[in-house]
């Protein structure tokens, strides 16, 4: 690969492929490693950051662990993966603004869990995304999830007494049995427990998970009701201070992910591990679903170009924000084609988006359609 002729920090995605089970639901890659896959994964790794980091010309201002689930290789092997991400990295010891790890509550908040998030915090850890779902025991059963929610109030205490207050909080929307009432009390107890940052995703069926084989038994809402069920959390979570960001997204001020704002902003950011994908020198690639494929130090997949002006507004529209053409002007030297200008003003006299003029963006409603507006907007 060519080296990055930019300077400029990039973000760093690292994936650890391991769970304790696969969730019902879930069809992201991963596998139940066992000690001495951990230990065989964790240097393949390391020595991927040495490689890595002779290829882009940026230090790393935000590093991610995600999966998988990282927390069940354990807070001293992430530590250690963070301190010698820095030090391949960030040879000059450039400042990273947000280390991010991917945690579940049954690993970290268990009665005898020894996962040390003091551990984290000294390494430079400073966020922790903890995956709640439902803060309903009943819901989280029906999802298959293991801990309950004392073990999630749990592992955020400890974070926080660590020094880790930037806590982001997964909820899932549209689940089995879920109501208003029910989701009011999970978005409740992420306040009581003083969430920074709660991502909000709407169940969707994936082919060849369990819940694909069964969904027609899951009792789930209807197409109206998950409708509902969005604008209801949008806007209990408003009520709380929890700004939305982006469709899936939001936070007391300040407390954005910074690392994902990368993702949305089309910026450059390298990912490691088997399913990570990186955009450098405005080229995209991937490592395939395998995690021996990455331990053998095999090339990433080559997946073509990207941060051309469509593949930028379609990921700008994600945001609240949305889009604006005095950005564009500058990122691409012109503003918005007149086709889609002419379709915005359409679109403005509903409720689905607004116009000013130069920003186009999306509000609550039109994120509950965005894949078919924003095809709209750019067809």
């Amino acid at each position: 690969m060519k080296k990055s002729n930019t300077n400029n920090p990039i973000g760093l995605y690292i994936h650890i492929p391991f769970c304790k089970a696969k969730c019902p639901y879930c069809d992201f890659y991963s596998s139940c490693g066992q000690e001495e896959n951990f230990e065989e994964y964790i240097r393949s790794l390391k020595k991927a950051f040495e490689v890595w980091a002779a290829k882009v010309a940026g230090p790393v201002d935000s590093i991610y662990f995600g999966g998988g689930t990282p927390s069940l290789i354990g807070s001293d092997r992430l530590a250690k993966l963070t301190s010698k991400a820095k030090e391949a990295f960030n040879k000059n010891g450039e400042e990273i603004r947000e280390i991010t790890a991917e945690c579940n509550p049954s690993d970290t908040g268990g009665e005898k869990s020894e996962f040390d998030f003091e551990n984290l915090a000294t390494a430079g850890v400073n966020r922790i995304s903890l995956g709640l779902q439902s803060a309903l025991d009943s819901e989280r059963k029906a999802l298959g999830r293991i801990a309950g929610s004392k073990e999630a109030e749990r592992a955020v205490k400890k974070a926080k007494a660590a020094g880790i207050e930037n806590i982001s909080l997964d909820l899932m929307l549209a689940i089995p049995g879920q109501n208003k009432d029910s989701l009011k009390a999970s978005i409740d107890f992420c306040a009581k427990v003083g969430a920074k940052h709660i991502s909000a995703y709407i169940l969707k069926i994936e082919e060849g998970t369990p819940f694909a084989k069964v969904k027609d038994n899951l009792n789930l809402p209807d197409e109206d009701e998950t409708a509902e069920i969005y604008l209801f959390a949008a806007e209990k979570l408003e009520e709380y201070g929890f700004k939305q960001y982006e469709i899936s997204n939001f936070a007391l001020p300040g407390y954005e992910c910074f690392h994902n704002l990368k993702y949305w902003n089309c910026e450059e950011y390298l990912g490691l591990g088997p399913t990570a994908h990186s955009f450098i020198s405005g080229k995209r690639f991937f490592f395939p679903a395998d995690t021996n494929y990455f331990i053998d130090g095999q090339e990433p997949i080559d997946d073509g170009r990207g941060g051309e002006f469509e593949e930028y507004a379609m990921l700008r529209l994600r945001l609240t924000e949305g889009i604006s053409e005095k950005d564009t002007i500058k990122r691409f030297g012109h503003g918005f084609p007149e086709s889609m200008i002419r379709k915005a003003k359409d679109l403005s006299s509903t409720e689905l988006l607004d116009f000013t003029g130069d920003t186009i963006s999306l509000t609550p409603k039109g994120f509950l359609l965005s894949n078919s507006i924003i095809s709209e907007l750019l067809s």
